[in-house]
């Protein structure tokens, strides 16, 4: 495979939020439901919008969701909070308020979060004596 870029890292991690997001939601053991099922007849259903839903996603893409989670053990703690809220495409402003810091520090963050993903992705020790500014730029985004 070619060298991982930010962009290949962002869309991956969208991708595993959108996968976690289409599972079906968990519950306890021996949920039921009581209730008789009502099936609509013709004229229920007369002009109403037809429900689409998406497929559930396969085991595939069960497992690149997964291991894209996995790469976020890479971070701190709130960086890698920070990332899976923006894959989540949770809007800058609650991140900023849930967090803590202004909107400058978090897309900062969030930059360097990503370019430290695409080093160790690209088999690239992170060297810890360097700056936020010069791990971005030789991951190809600059900050």
């Amino acid at each position: 495979m070619a060298e991982w870029t930010p962009t290949m890292v962002e869309d991956r991690l969208e991708s595993a939020a959108d996968v976690f997001r289409s599972l079906p939601e968990v519950r306890p053991q021996g949920y039921f439901n009581a209730w008789p099922e009502y099936f609509h007849s013709f004229a229920d259903q007369v002009g109403q919008e037809p429900r689409t839903r998406r497929p559930k996603p396969g085991p595939r893409d069960i497992t690149l969701a997964e291991e894209a989670l996995l790469w976020l053990r890479w971070l701190e703690p709130a960086d890698a909070r920070l990332l899976w809220l923006r894959a989540n495409r949770k809007p800058w402003k609650p991140i900023c308020w849930e967090l803590g810091i202004s909107r400058a520090t978090a897309n900062r963050r969030w930059q360097y979060g990503v370019a430290v993903i695409v080093w160790r992705l690209n088999g690239r020790r992170v060297p810890k004596k360097r700056s936020m500014g010069f791990i971005c730029a030789s991951a190809g985004k600059s900050i």
